[in-house]
Formats: structure tokens, sequence, C-alpha cells
């Protein structure tokens, strides 16, 4: 996919979104990546999350791990594309932890996905959990990463689309100087 029809996509489907928004990574920006707009018709699933199954398809995942809540759909379809099962990490007392009888076991190969990447903390606190349990991890992938190539990860990553997006520190954010009320869209909380 390339990515003007990526972009093409996210804009006709509603999900890249313009105000002034508190990120899960508690930074402002004027711009959010609303995957699940985009996730919710199965057509633009498949063709994303097929780039990322490609892109790890001689990998040989054996499991397709992502932090819950946004990167759930991207984890089911990946993992159906590759032939894999597909897990989910959900905050426990605000960590990450396998929940529902979901286990990794020790030399399982395991692939992180995620919808959106800022910062990347939740798909690294996922990592390290895989790692904790003697997975070995081999890399990462997300839908969109809007870090500007800030986000660095410890294990081979991949997204469909790059977008160098403005983020802001909250206290030197121009939008809330500016009286501009901030959204929270995320699934932090949930």
């Amino acid at each position: 996919m390339t990515r003007e029809k990526a972009i093409e996509i996210f804009k006709q489907t509603g999900a890249l979104l313009e105000g002034h928004f508190r990120l899960t990574s508690g930074l402002h920006s004027p711009q959010y990546f609303q995957c699940a707009r985009v996730l919710q018709y199965p057509q633009h699933a498949e063709g994303f999350c097929r780039a990322i199954a490609d892109h790890f398809r001689d990998a040989g995942v054996e499991v397709v791990i992502s932090p819950a809540i946004g990167g759930i759909v991207v984890g089911q379809e990946v993992a159906r594309l590759l032939g894999c099962r597909a897990i989910f990490a959900e905050r426990e007392s605000n960590v990450m932890t396998l929940r529902r009888g979901f286990e990794i076991t020790a030399g399982e190969k395991v692939l992180a996905v995620e919808d959106v990447v800022t910062t990347g903390g939740s798909i690294k606190e996922v990592i390290a959990l895989a790692q904790q349990a003697g997975a070995q991890v081999v890399g990462a992938a997300f839908i969109v990463d809007r870090s500007a190539g800030r986000a660095q990860f410890s294990v081979p990553f991949f997204a469909t689309l790059k977008m160098d997006v403005v983020t802001y520190q909250p206290d030197d954010c121009p939008l809330c100087r500016q009286g501009i009320p901030v959204v929270k869209p995320g699934s932090r909380k949930v």
C-alpha cells in the first residue's frame, strides 16, 4: 500500500482528526489517528494488516501480541494472515499483563503489533512482557508511526504509514494557550 493510498483511506473514513488532542503518551497534538474508524471496515483492516504480515512472513511468527484496546483488531488480523494465534495484554494496576488465560511459551517467536505509535510506550511494554516470558520477539509493527522517527525499539520494526505529526508537551502547548479545549480520544482508561 502506498503512503498516498493509506492517507486517502484515513481521510475517507474520517480517521484523521484535526483539533486539540491529549495522546496516550500525555503529549498534545493538533492531529489524531483514530484507527478504529479505519479498522471498522474489514477490507481496510486486511489491507493494512497484510502489509505487516507480508513484511514478517518469513520470520516464523507463532503468536502475535498486541496491547488492548487499540491493537486487538490489528493483532487478530495479522495473526489470521500469518496463520498463527493472537493474544493481547491489558493494563492491570497500570502494568501490561496477560490475562484471560493467555500465555507465551519460552522460545516462542512473537510479533508485537499496535495501531498507532507516538512514543512507543505501550508496544515497548508488550515487547518486555513477551521477553520476560522467554519469547523471542522477532519484531514490532504498527499501522501508523507518528513518532517522526523518535520511537526506537530493541527489535526490527515496521509501519504501514509513517507521519511526522507535531506534538507538544502539555506545559508548552500553543493550543492550550489559545484556550482550545483538549480531547482525550484514546483507550488508556478503558
